[in-house]
């Protein structure tokens, strides 16, 4: 309205009410979306500066959803690794009890006196490899001395010599003394036959000088270098006879390929064998509960330990839970204990990150830890095999240990780099905040100053207006 004159006071009065309004709407804004600056046209340094403060803080809180889940997936991994400990310790507790467990079986037998010469018992079975046969009897050749006097050597007789062999290996000459007992000659011969370690024995029976050879081979008696010696002592022809329970029980315990497989033992009179085995035995030429009578007519068995048999199923369940553990402990579709590689970001630019993944990518299982695939339960049958087992156990816990210390260490790193990125996002937000962010104690103190202003301007523009119509009284 161009036309139209207002007067100076009036046009003062109008434009100070409309830069109250302007301020009035500029404070209310600030007030309702408690900005001060609330786009570029504000406050253009600001707003950019914080527009980029909080791009910063968006794209780092977008980060940490991918560390909770990369804490997760650590968390998962590392209840793996606890359940397979306890597992790799239940399964050295189990072998612990398999190498305590003695409840082997035994079967005792009567050694029948009539054995036929040469009628051996062949042993088989159990942990013993192949046929291992033992000379059921033995070899006896009996001294009728013809020299003697008195039970002793005579002075004529003094010096001579013989040799005892049991056809392999040939003693040193045994050479009389004048004095010599029977006892005292076969105190030499045993001391010459253990160097030579031919397998004869002597005794002194009935007043006779009896030479016996376990093995049932010949003994053979020559002249020595200084003849007559074995005239002397008049040995006679060879005689195959029994052995006792402790001979028995000598020939078993001192063979190389039962030792730690078979044991013997006297039971009042009686060949008492032990099984030290999972597998049935196997005993050629005895009866069950009766005799031992050699040959191949008769077959006895004896039973094998069913107590390590049963731990070695045990033990392969056990092993089957270790690689079943290590299956399922994934998150979010990523399973560190088979090998999968976890890649957290920490910074919007990419330049700081982790990756985590076991050493060479391997699975964590039975077969590489070293864990026997398969216990048989004749695996169990050697306190040295189960020893042995019982250390690769032991090579599997500390392997799983070392790797639960070292997702131990990658899980302290994501944390903290959460918890310091959680802190830059809230320094990030403030420092735009600070920016832009109204302070509403201060806006809600101008908005009522401004309305204050609005009410005097009202009142001032009032006055303007009565002094107008003060004219216009005149002219009426």
């Amino acid at each position: 309205m161009a036309d139209i004159s207002l007067s100076k006071a009036v046009r003062s009065n109008l434009l100070s009410l409309k830069g109250t309004a302007d301020m009035m709407a500029a404070t209310q804004n600030r007030l309702a979306t408690g900005n001060k600056v609330n786009s570029a046209l504000d406050n253009p340094s600001s707003w950019f500066t914080a527009k980029g403060l909080t791009n910063r803080a968006s794209d780092l809180g977008a980060l940490m959803d991918s560390m909770a889940n990369g804490v997760k997936t650590l968390e998962a991994a590392d209840n793996g690794l606890s359940a397979m400990t306890k597992t790799l310790e239940s399964m050295q507790s189990t072998l612990r009890q398999a190498r305590q467990d003695k409840s082997f079986q035994t079967a005792s037998y009567e050694i029948d006196t009539s054995i036929a010469a040469s009628a051996d018992i062949t042993i088989s079975g159990g942990a013993v490899s192949g046929d291992v046969v033992i000379n059921a009897d033995k070899t006896e050749k009996t001294a009728t001395p013809v020299g003697l006097v008195d039970g002793k050597v005579a002075l004529a007789d003094n010096g001579k010599q013989f040799t005892v062999s049991d056809g392999t290996t040939a003693t040193a000459d045994i050479t009389l003394a004048t004095g010599d007992t029977l006892e005292t000659i076969a105190e030499k011969i045993n001391t010459a036959t253990a160097t030579a370690k031919n397998g004869i024995t002597a005794a002194v029976k009935d007043g006779k000088l009896v030479l016996t050879s376990l093995d049932a081979d010949a003994i053979t008696v020559a002249q020595g270098t200084t003849t007559g010696g074995a005239t002397v002592m008049g040995f006679g022809a060879d005689a195959q006879v029994a052995k006792t329970a402790d001979e028995m029980v000598t020939s078993i315990n001192n063979h190389a390929d039962l030792k730690g497989k078979v044991r013997a033992s006297n039971d009042n009179g009686k060949l008492r064998l032990e099984n030290q085995s999972t597998q049935k035995l196997e005993v050629e030429g005895a009866v069950d509960g009766g005799k031992l009578t050699g040959g191949s007519t008769n077959k006895a068995d004896i039973a094998g330990n069913s107590v390590r048999a049963g731990l070695a199923d045990q033990f392969n369940e056990l092993r089957d839970q270790l690689d079943k553990l290590a299956d399922d402990a994934s998150f979010n579709g990523i399973n560190l204990l088979r090998g999968d590689k976890l890649s957290i970001t920490f910074n919007e630019t990419g330049t700081s990150s982790i990756d985590i993944q076991t050493a060479d990518g391997d699975t964590i299982n039975s077969a590489n830890l070293g864990v026997s695939t398969t216990m048989e339960a004749q695996d169990l049958d050697s306190d040295t095999n189960i020893d042995a087992e019982l250390g690769k156990l032991k090579s599997a816990l500390n392997e799983v240990r070392s790797q639960a210390s070292t997702f131990g260490s990658n899980l302290s790193i994501v944390e903290n780099r959460q918890t310091f990125t959680d802190s830059m996002i809230n320094t990030l937000e403030a420092g735009a905040g600070n920016l832009t962010l109204a302070d509403m104690n201060t806006e809600a103190a101008n908005l009522l100053a401004l309305q204050t202003r609005q009410s005097l301007s009202q009142n001032s523009l009032s006055l303007a207006s009565q002094a107008d119509q003060s004219i216009l009284q005149l002219i009426r």
